[in-house]
């Protein structure tokens, strides 16, 4: 079963397993493109201060803005993600990251995903770091 997109990006969803809230399982890009990464973005604002000291929400907003500006900066944008890394302080607290993510990216926004908790980021007070990878069509 898949979800096919005009970009050529195709979500797959394998039979046997659950579906995900918010990502695919498989992504597939099947046009020729130009592949986009994007570093690891924390919730520091164009001056490096820091966003939202000690607010998951509040860090998770900026950590995405900032994505969608390297996106743009690339000539892309949240459809042609394909892959998502996420890196948070405490796993339990996806349901505010997905919360945050959900208001901010378009319906249907589906990419792979991985969510891993770590002890600590490049600073004590970042909760949330995202990566990602994008595919812009040729």
């Amino acid at each position: 079963m898949s979800d096919n997109d005009p970009t050529g990006i195709r979500k797959i969803a394998p039979p046997g397993l659950a579906p995900g809230p918010g990502y695919s399982h498989a992504v597939s890009v099947d046009v020729p493109g130009r592949l986009v990464a994007i570093s690891g973005q924390v919730a520091l604002d164009a001056a490096g201060h820091l966003v939202g000291p000690g607010d998951l929400a509040v860090q998770t907003r900026q950590v995405l803005a900032n994505l969608h500006a390297a996106l743009a900066a690339a000539d892309a944008d949240w459809r042609h993600v394909i892959k998502l890394g996420y890196y948070v302080r405490d796993a339990g607290q996806v349901a505010v990251v997905r919360a945050v993510r959900d208001e901010i990216v378009p319906p249907g926004f589906a990419p792979a995903s991985t969510l891993v908790e770590v002890s600590r980021l490049f600073r004590d007070d970042l909760l949330v770091e995202i990566d990602a990878l994008a595919v812009v069509p040729a």
